[in-house]
């Protein structure tokens, strides 16, 4: 699929606002350099909640370049959303920055 449909995929299901469970969030990383907040994400943390207060199941994936334009990604995380039957998509707004460690 298309980097920019999957993308758009995506944000009309953000869009949506919170509607219950399962809720699926996304949040993408990216590291710092010299004290910047990060231009590039590196990888992205897609979490699975199947009910209120049920431990969230989290998969990374990480791009060589931005994983915010990665077809390949983009396209896995719509077809999480998907299969998963999500009543709730959320998006952490920017980049998260990755921790040294």
């Amino acid at each position: 699929m298309n980097v920019d449909k999957a993308k758009k995929r995506i944000a009309k299901q953000v869009k949506k606002g919170f509607h219950g469970y399962p809720l699926v969030s996304l949040e993408y990383f990216g590291k710092a350099h010299f004290g910047k907040t990060p231009d590039s994400a590196s990888e992205v943390v897609i979490s699975y909640t199947e009910e209120e207060g049920a431990d969230p199941q989290k998969q990374t994936f990480v791009s060589g370049g931005d994983a915010r334009e990665d077809e390949t990604i983009q396209s896995t995380l719509l077809k999480i959303i998907e299969r998963a039957d999500a009543k709730t998509v959320t998006e952490v707004d920017g980049i998260s920055t990755l921790s040294e460690s």
